[in-house]
């Protein structure tokens, strides 16, 4: 017993937390449903001062995908563990966390009244939680956050009840379009969408019955209704290596700036899977925090490059040739070997090129990206990009091979190096940012065209208030139907130069990754 109170002592007061420093998390709680009939379990976090004040707190009800239940968020999601260092670093502000259980319901009422489920969390739940807890009973603040099913969920339960939500944060929406919806196959259709929407057993154009669109984000958003919905405040994200979520939630993106619907909206690195849904923690919480009190959103949390070298020497570095710049790795005079090159495509002044110079400069010094020659290329001058190529590899030691060539490119000059890198699959890997794609062209190539394709890997980067939302994203939607590897990212940001070299190190990792295969 000595032993145990010693090592209790030794937990409360070591500095990894002590207890009255850390949230406090019941699991397998429960609310007796008339609507359901049922007993329906939630686990629940409440704020490290609730037991010793009387204050009232904002809501977030944290919703799990198909096959998941009221601890999912707390287990796989480390729930806990993010509230207690986001709120004792003072990021965030405390709040009341609830994770119900939400069977395979997708969070709406069945089309056949057997299982009421939206009935039951709006008219039971939401009431339970205010009457037995210190809430802010208000839809400014309550929120929604939630991934796949619950993603779903997270963003309807707002969408049907602005009055109770105000704020959601749905990730990786397992959402369809209606020609997805009409296509899907029919016994995984039957027993995901056909027993809720209505039509098991029916096909095509009658799968879309007025149940489902009367639960179809992309039928309750519609130019009559936005007023409806303007105290919304909506973050969408979606991990790049999605399959039929890359489509869906993209159109969705697509439908809402097509609206002039304000939302925000991200694609990052990653796919379908807790390690995707974690990082989504951050942001997704910041922007619900500052939608509770009534602030803009501060913006994402990422790391800002910072130049590391002194820019005066590197621009000494920089070289013109014939209509191009040239910048050679430190050890190019010192040594007779032979390089890899990148192309950066765009309209750079002096200094945006020193600064991409900065940034290859540190990152060869880590260790992160090989030496590397690098050319600078405005496409301004009647040169074609063909010859420029020819004199870069007379003049210099480019090493030869299609693996050691790369592209970059930025706004419209980066969609001028898009196109050349699809009809001439002459680079190890393409990355641009920004760029007006030009769609039709990619959806006329041919199937030896496409093949080609694959040879080379694609990074297309935009930001979700770019002008470019549509090129972009059907980009990635056509390269994700033909099979063709790329990445594909949706960051906050103006798409202005300054965005560009934040974002640049993404591309540069994505390059030599290629280069070193």
């Amino acid at each position: 017993m000595r032993t145990f109170v010693i090592i209790l002592l030794f937990i409360l007061q070591s500095p990894m937390g002590s207890a009255q420093d850390m949230v406090v998390t019941y699991e397998g709680k429960s609310i007796e449903s008339k609507i359901l009939g049922q007993t329906v379990k939630y686990s629940i976090i409440l704020p490290k001062d609730y037991l010793k004040s009387e204050k009232r707190y904002p809501v977030v009800y944290l919703l799990h995908g198909l096959g998941g239940n009221d601890y999912s968020w707390l287990e796989y999601g480390r729930l806990g563990q993010h509230i207690d260092d986001v709120v004792n670093k003072n990021e965030i502000q405390s709040m009341i966390y609830v994770m119900p259980e939400g069977y395979s319901t997708y969070y709406v009422n069945d089309f056949y009244g057997k299982f009421s489920y939206q009935d039951m969390f709006v008219n039971e739940l939401v009431p339970f939680i205010d009457a037995n807890y210190r809430t802010m009973p208000n839809n400014k603040n309550r929120a929604t956050i939630g991934f796949s099913m619950g993603g779903f969920g997270a963003l309807i339960l707002p969408i049907k009840h602005p009055e109770v939500f105000s704020v959601c944060v749905p990730l990786s929406i397992s959402v369809r379009t209606d020609d997805q919806y009409m296509t899907e196959d029919p016994t995984e259709w039957d027993e995901q969408w056909g027993r809720l929407f209505g039509g098991v057993g029916i096909y095509g154009e009658d799968r879309i019955t007025q149940y489902y669109k009367d639960n179809s984000p992309f039928h309750l958003f519609n130019k009559t209704n936005l007023n409806r919905f303007k105290d919304l405040k909506i973050f969408i994200d979606n991990g790049d290596d999605e399959q039929t979520l890359s489509k869906s939630n993209e159109e969705l993106h697509i439908l809402l700036r097509d609206l002039n619907f304000d939302h925000e909206f991200r694609v990052r690195n990653g796919g379908h899977n807790f390690e995707y849904w974690r990082g989504s923690l951050t942001n997704g919480l910041n922007f619900i925090d500052d939608a509770f009190s009534q602030k803009p959103y501060r913006g994402d949390v990422k790391e800002h490059f910072s130049d590391t070298v002194n820019a005066a020497k590197l621009d000494l570095k920089l070289m013109n040739d014939d209509g191009f710049d040239v910048l050679l790795p430190v050890d190019y005079t010192t040594s007779l070997r032979y390089y890899p090159v990148v192309y950066f495509v765009g309209k750079f002044a002096n200094s945006t090129k020193v600064a991409i110079a900065n940034m290859l400069m540190h990152q060869t010094k880590a260790v992160k990206f090989p030496p590397i020659i690098s050319v600078f290329i405005d496409l301004k001058s009647e040169m074609s990009f063909d010859s420029i190529m020819s004199i870069a590899k007379s003049n210099y030691r480019i090493r030869e091979g299609r693996r050691f060539q790369s592209i970059i490119g930025f706004k419209e000059a980066g969609a001028k190096a898009f196109d050349y890198a699809v009809k001439n699959p002459d680079f190890t890997s393409c990355a641009v940012y920004d760029a007006p794609i030009d769609i039709e062209t990619l959806k006329a190539l041919t199937e030896d065209q496409i093949k080609s394709l694959n040879r080379t890997w694609f990074f297309v980067s935009t930001t979700d208030k770019s002008m470019n939302y549509k090129s972009n994203g059907l980009t990635h939607i056509l390269f994700k139907e033909k099979d063709i590897y790329h990445e594909y990212r949706v960051s906050q940001g103006k798409g202005n130069v300054d965005w560009f070299l934040n974002e640049l190190s993404d591309a540069l990792d994505f390059s030599q990754k290629k280069i070193h295969y």
